[in-house]
C-alpha cells in the first residue's frame, strides 16, 4: 500500500480531530469558553466525519478482509452513529450524554483507534516506525 490522495486526506482529517479534540470536549469545563468549545466542537465533528467518510475508500487486501475491508472498518458506522447521537442529545437538551458520548468517542476513535493504527504491521505503522528506526 502507497500514500494515496484518500489515506493523505484521511491521516489529515485524524491527526487534526486528535489534536483539537481535548480543546473542544474540554473547553467547556467551568463554562469559561462556550464559544470555543462550540467552535472546535464543530470542527472536531467535521474532521471526524470526514475521517470516517474517507476510511470507507481505504482498502487492505494484506490483512484479513472481506472486498478489502478489515475489521477497523467496523468503527465507520460506529463513528458516524456516536457523533449523531452526541448532536442529538445537545440538540435535546441532554447535556451528560452528550459530555459522556463525545468522550468516549474520542477516546475510543481517535487515541485508541490511533495506536491500532500504528502497530508495526499496519501501513501507518510501518511509516512512523521505520523512519524512527532509520534515525537511530
Amino acid at each position: 500500500m502507497q500514500m494515496s490522495p484518500v489515506i493523505a486526506t484521511h491521516m489529515s482529517l485524524a491527526l487534526a480531530a486528535l489534536v483539537m479534540g481535548p480543546v473542544a470536549l474540554w473547553s467547556r469545563l467551568g463554562t469559561t469558553r462556550p464559544r470555543l468549545h462550540r467552535g472546535m466542537g464543530y470542527a472536531w465533528v467535521t474532521c471526524m466525519a470526514g475521517a470516517a467518510l474517507s476510511g470507507i475508500f481505504i482498502h487492505d487486501y494484506g490483512l484479513p478482509n472481506w472486498a478489502g475491508y478489515t475489521p477497523i472498518h467496523l468503527l465507520v458506522p460506529v463513528t458516524f452513529f456516536s457523533l449523531y447521537k452526541g448532536l442529538s442529545a445537545i440538540a435535546h437538551g441532554q447535556v451528560s450524554l452528550h459530555r459522556r458520548t463525545m468522550q468516549t468517542t474520542y477516546i475510543l476513535a481517535c487515541v485508541v483507534t490511533g495506536l491500532f493504527t500504528l502497530l508495526p504491521q499496519r501501513y501507518l505503522g510501518q511509516l512512523v516506525w521505520g523512519q524512527w528506526l532509520g534515525w537511530l
